[in-house]
């Protein structure tokens, strides 16, 4: 398991690059799906990541909690290689209520995970809705403070960077990395 840290290819105030990515629930999503709320929190993450899976919780807790934030995962690992990141593994643990999140989605050609700078799992981008209607990137950096799997959160930074953007205020946090696996990228032929 490689250990990776993220250093992400969009700056604060970047447009949400477009996606069209099927969904656990055989649905079709794109940005527009979400155009009905105020943020956008996308976690590139994955079924089998200690890291990941350590962020579960977290994130149902958070598509449970906000009404105006669609909490969506994005799982582009290469399932030939990692057999437990497979489309009918993801909509496995959505079934058993592990994942709750808005959406799951499959990026299977790993072109969105490229297009957002995605490293590791989790990876999360919070983006807030402008006048235009146009997602904008506010926050890329840790959800929390817990930067081993079996650490406690004392600091959900993910949380406050989302409470900043539902009261109207600047995001005004420090972007650290996010810590997690790599992506497991398919070998390029």
């Amino acid at each position: 398991m490689a250990l990776q840290e993220s250093d992400a290819a969009l700056a604060a105030g970047d447009p949400a690059p477009a996606f069209e990515l099927e969904g656990t629930d055989g649905k079709t999503y794109t940005l527009e799906s979400f155009a009905d709320d105020e943020a956008l929190l996308l976690v590139f993450t994955c079924n089998h990541c200690p890291y990941a899976k350590a962020k579960f919780d977290l994130l149902n807790e958070l598509a449970n909690e906000y009404d105006d934030v669609s909490i969506v995962g994005i799982n582009p690992n290469d399932a030939e290689e990692y057999p437990e990141d497979s489309f009918e593994k993801m909509r496995a643990l959505v079934e058993d209520g592990t994942i709750q999140y808005d959406a799951y989605l499959r990026d299977e050609s790993q072109e969105v995970a490229a297009a957002y700078g995605a490293a590791c799992t989790p990876d999360p981008f919070l983006f807030e809705q402008d006048d235009e209607n146009e997602f904008r990137l506010v926050y890329q950096g840790r959800l929390d403070d817990a930067m081993d799997p079996d650490d406690e959160a004392t600091r959900h930074h993910v949380r406050e960077a989302i409470d900043a953007v539902l009261a109207g205020e600047t995001v005004d946090l420090e972007w650290q990395p996010s810590r997690g696996c790599s992506i497991k990228w398919r070998d390029e032929e």
